[in-house]
């Protein structure tokens, strides 16, 4: 046995460190590269360039939705006088046109951040070794210690995983493995009834497997006010997706090839069992592989890194951006935490996250757009609030499509007639939110949008309508 002690790893220094290349770190770091900081990126597999966003979250998603919107609209064809065969979905050539898309924006991100001078892009695992040092695991199998005056983290989330007895030991899917299906499941259970097991639920119901939704809580949705929550399951049942509400898994087998869930359902316990089962119960924190302890950053009961209004860790010149800070889990949020970043750093500016309206879309057809604050959460507040509803089917253009489904719903500060909220549940939702978000950002009446004129006949044509009648 050798006593020769191992020659110590030297320390590479960089002005700035980013940890994580997910939409804001893969953003700021030709930034900082080009204002002339000695710029290093760790990211840890080049299949993660360009982070969760376009490699296994929203990219993908989105484009197997609309092989799944093409399906639903072919096998109802008739109805638009067009007559056509029932479907025949090909998943593995859903799921090989989604790879295709993937590996397009992939290869963007990679050439911008190979491109960019003054810039490394290091691929590997980071973890904290000192309060301004981290050490990397490389691809290559070699490790590196790098230190910098700045760090910022952006390493994003994992699928939660319950702790359910059995679960482990039988298998399952996540949002992420279900992607990579190529064989259609006969009966999926989704377990989880927020906006991923929802786009899942609905997206499989319409390549043909049968659905069953098991949510924890007594409405899906949970932040949503209720009669949104209601009349989306009522869409989704109409489609033929089951929900079991109120449930709690009390463990999980298997039957040969099939997965067994034991489900207590009020005060009743009942036995479903799937070919697949998908867990969607939300997002986790990738903090335990970092040794925050080692750097002394804060972390909530969560494990998320706590953050000020201006992304500040509780370490100076440490800032953590996007998911893995705790805030909303969007990409357009880790976006805006990059331009928070930029503005305080490079430009001179004082930015933070107070009061900035946060969009969500759940994408369903309809898809679920909000804005501003629920009914609920305004009441809550303490608002004196006037609230306006339209259905989908009063919007001419919405006939014209025949996507008559759903509703609008506006939530109004009766003192000063600004908009403190909307929720629209229909077709072109998605868009449509970005007009009132707008009107909201520029602290004007909601009178704007009544008297706009607006194109006719578009779905936004529809804010007219909504709040005339207020």
């Amino acid at each position: 046995m050798s006593n020769a002690k191992e020659k110590p790893v030297d320390t590479e220094y960089y002005d700035d460190i980013i940890i994580g290349g997910g939409k804001a770190g893969k953003t700021l770091a030709p930034v900082l590269a080009a204002v002339g900081r000695k710029t290093a990126l760790v990211e840890r597999s080049l299949k993660m360039i360009g982070g969760g966003c376009i490699n296994i979250a929203c990219i993908p998603t989105k484009t197997m939705v609309a092989s799944a919107e093409v399906a639903h609209t072919v096998r109802h064809s008739s109805a638009y006088g067009v007559k056509s065969n029932e479907p025949t979905v090909d998943l593995e050539a859903v799921i090989q046109r989604k790879r295709s898309v993937v590996k397009a924006a992939r290869a963007a991100n990679l050439h911008i951040l190979e491109t960019a001078l003054n810039h490394d892009l290091i691929i590997g695992t980071a973890r904290f070794v000192a309060p301004k040092t981290i050490e990397v695991a490389t691809a290559e199998g070699t490790t590196r210690h790098l230190t910098a005056d700045r760090l910022f983290i952006n390493t994003g989330t994992r699928p939660l995983i319950p702790s359910v007895p059995g679960l482990k030991e039988t298998g399952f899917l996540t949002s992420e493995s279900i992607m990579e299906l190529e064989q259609l499941p006969e009966h999926l259970i989704v377990l989880g009834s927020g906006y991923i097991g929802l786009e899942f639920a609905q997206m499989f119901q319409r390549f043909g497997s049968r659905v069953t939704v098991i949510g924890q809580r007594e409405q899906i949705l949970s932040s949503q006010d209720s009669d949104m929550a209601i009349a989306v399951q009522t869409l989704l049942e109409r489609d033929g997706i089951e929900f079991l509400l109120k449930s709690k898994v009390l463990w999980i087998d298997r039957a040969g090839d099939d997965t067994v869930l034991q489900i207590q359902v009020g005060d009743r316990e009942v036995s479903l069992q799937g070919s697949h089962l998908l867990v969607a119960v939300g997002r986790a924190s990738t903090t335990d592989i970092l040794n925050l302890a080692a750097a002394g950053i804060t972390m909530d009961a969560s494990s998320f890194i706590q953050v000020n209004d201006r992304l500040e860790t509780s370490v100076p010149n440490i800032w953590a951006l996007g998911d893995i800070n705790g805030g909303p889990q969007y990409t357009h949020v880790a976006l805006d935490d990059y331009r928070i970043i930029k503005a305080n750093l490079i430009d001179g500016g004082d930015r933070s996250t107070r009061d900035r309206p946060v969009p969500s879309c759940l994408f369903i057809d309809p898809e679920l757009a909000q804005v501003g604050l629920t009914e609920t959460e305004a009441r809550q507040k303490g608002y004196g609030i006037r609230v306006a509803k339209l259905d989908a089917s009063a919007i001419p253009r919405a006939r014209t499509l025949g996507q008559t489904d759903g509703f609008l719903k506006t939530i109004v500060d009766a003192k000063s007639d600004r908009i403190l909220g909307c929720s629209f549940l229909c077709h072109a939702a998605g868009e449509m939110i970005s007009t009132v978000q707008m009107v909201m950002q520029a602290n004007m009446p909601y009178t704007v949008l009544r008297d706009g004129v607006l194109t006719h006949p578009t779905m936004t044509e529809g804010l007219n309508l909504l709040f005339s009648k207020l």
